[in-house]
């Protein structure tokens, strides 16, 4: 009986299927705007513990946040790549049922079928998109993805591989002079390895805590 209803469903028209794709591609735009913006509020307080750590002089501790505040800014900037291709998709989508009123039915697009394929090799799209693909395959917009594409995709977040150099410039822009010797700091420090009283080593117990719940914190809003 569903069968036959499916097949007695009259199906929606290119104009139809445009809105509807469209409509959500803006969803997913929005979504990514309001990612963005939880990254960089995180990234505030993130920015304020490095200036504290600097200040009590635990340089180990400042270059461990400095470098989560780096894989961040390269999350948002994959985050802005990404809204970069939705946006282009929806563009193509319009194109393609401008021909459709001509032509009658969607016709297939190289460009689209590249987006779609490119964003399906991004960790937060992966997903959605491997949804979309199916449905543009079905109307005959993009040929049927290569399955080992989308399996690479899921397994791997591909993270861009932090440089020294990359962090030591955002702990000097945060912490200024604090941290310009910072390198020659942390050698000093692993070298001298001085003994700690009761008092000091409770209190480096609370600033891993709190590094670890910085560090959680940044990893759910990118995540």
């Amino acid at each position: 009986m569903e069968k036959m209803m499916n097949i007695l469903k009259p199906k929606p028209n290119p104009q139809q299927l445009m809105r509807d794709w469209q409509r959500r591609l803006r969803q997913e735009c929005r979504n990514i705007e309001r990612q963005i913006r939880d990254i960089q509020r995180e990234e505030k307080n993130v920015q304020k513990a490095i200036k504290e750590a600097a200040k009590r002089n635990d340089m180990g501790s400042a270059k461990a946040l400095a470098k989560e505040l780096v894989r961040s800014r390269q999350t948002v900037n994959r985050l802005y790549e990404n809204k970069a291709q939705l946006n282009s998709i929806s563009m193509h989508l319009g194109e393609s049922v401008a021909i459709a009123r001509t032509v009658g039915h969607l016709s297939k697009s190289a460009e689209v079928m590249k987006l779609v394929n490119n964003l399906m090799k991004a960790p937060q799209m992966a997903v959605t998109m491997q949804e979309f693909s199916k449905e543009m395959t079905k109307a005959g917009v993009i040929e049927e993805m290569v399955n080992d594409a989308v399996d690479n995709a899921l397994d791997s977040e591909d993270i861009e591989e932090e440089t020294e150099e990359e962090i030591d410039k955002v702990l000097t822009a945060i912490a200024g002079e604090t941290t310009a010797q910072l390198p020659e700091a942390i050698r000093k420090e692993k070298l001298k390895q001085p003994a700690q009283s009761v008092e000091d080593a409770e209190e480096n117990v609370d600033d891993e805590e709190e590094l670890e719940e910085i560090r959680a914190r940044l990893a759910r809003v990118r995540s």
